[in-house]
């Protein structure tokens, strides 16, 4: 199991994944913070990048907050890998 730490900017102009010194992403999204949109961005957005299906992604905390903690279960990189395929 993995856990990432994410801070989302919605209403972005174009998609997008940083990744921080300490180890955290900073994700832009194009959805605005309306009624889940970003948080279902997000998800198509990193299960897209990892190859991964939508619902092997889960936001575990920060569903209404731009900070987030994203769980993916059956994700088995280590923190490299994951530097690797942003």
């Amino acid at each position: 199991m993995t856990i990432l730490t994410v801070k989302v900017k919605p209403n972005s102009k174009q998609q997008s994944i940083q990744e921080q010194p300490d180890g955290s992403l900073i994700v832009h999204l194009k959805s605005p913070p309306i009624d889940g949109k970003a948080n279902q961005e997000l998800i198509v957005l990193l299960a897209k990048k990892f190859n991964l299906s939508k619902s092997s992604i889960a936001i575990k905390s920060g569903f209404s907050s731009r900070n987030k903690l994203v769980e993916i279960p059956n994700f088995p990189a280590t923190q490299p890998e994951i530097k690797k395929s942003i």
